[in-house]
């Protein structure tokens, strides 16, 4: 079973439950996937996927697995590696949906109106806003399912920082709330540390409010306060250097490789 089986199990299992289903579409999102190819790419912008039909509706083929695919394919096939958040942007808005482990315990047809809802739910980004933070303290009355969701979500940010906090905070205006402190951040990859954390709080299936996100280097006096109060966070540190989100083939929203 993988994270996009236990999830989809949990969506089916309760097909009311909006929480469960924000869950898998936040797995999907994240996950690797392996879209089946009908022949062999001509360069990264330009793919062309092996497609089938279902209730005159086309469906691309992905899966979770490299195993998963060729025992589906059932031939030597080619294939291209891309998150489900970049296979979602490449297919968004053209009318074509997506066939998940087709085959598996995760099998799915994903319609387009749900890619289309997936990339503006994916769509809402943080804004920027300045204020001074007077006092910190241990994090109070988050749900349960938010701290969850941000542990799940920052196990995927591997070497984008070293270490993250979450805390409460009442700034000088007097406004308090909660943040989430990222320390020693990769030089550019503050846009998606802070996306991930919108995202966790968007799939986290409850009116949560919002988290604030900050970044300071690792030889801050702040992060000794952080240290005595705050809720820890390891990120994953990956044995090769990692790339920032964005700037592989099909993870850049302005340029994703291009179907034919």
């Amino acid at each position: 079973m993988t994270e996009l089986d236990t999830a989809h199990a949990a969506m089916d299992a309760d097909p009311d439950n909006d929480a469960a289903r924000l869950r898998f579409y936040e797995r999907l999102a994240d996950t690797e996937m392996f879209l089946l190819l009908a022949s062999e790419p001509e360069g990264d912008d330009d793919i062309n996927p092996e497609v089938i039909e279902a209730d005159d509706v086309q469906y691309v083929l992905v899966f979770d697995r490299e195993e998963r695919l060729a025992d589906f394919a059932e031939r030597a096939a080619s294939y291209a590696a891309v998150s489900g958040r970049g296979l979602a942007q490449m297919l968004v808005g053209q009318g074509v949906g997506m066939g998940v482990n087709l085959g598996q315990p995760s099998s799915i047809l994903i319609p387009p109106s749900a890619i289309d809802w997936l990339i503006e739910t994916l769509g809402n980004a943080p804004e920027e806003a300045q204020a001074r933070p007077v006092e910190i303290t241990a994090p109070k009355g988050l749900p349960e399912s938010v701290v969850t969701g941000l542990d799940r979500k920052l196990a995927t940010a591997g070497g984008l920082a070293e270490v993250a906090y979450l805390s409460g905070v009442t700034y000088d205006t007097g406004a308090r709330g909660h943040i989430l402190t990222y320390v020693g951040a990769v030089e550019g990859a503050e846009p998606a540390l802070a996306r991930a954390v919108a995202e966790a709080l968007t799939f986290s299936g409850v009116d949560a409010g919002m988290i604030d996100v900050t970044f300071v280097s690792a030889d801050s006096d702040f992060v000794a306060r952080l240290e005595r109060v705050g809720l820890r966070f390891d990120l994953p540190k990956p044995e090769v250097p990692q790339a920032i989100p964005g700037s592989n083939p099909g993870m850049d929203p302005a340029r994703p490789p291009k179907l034919r």
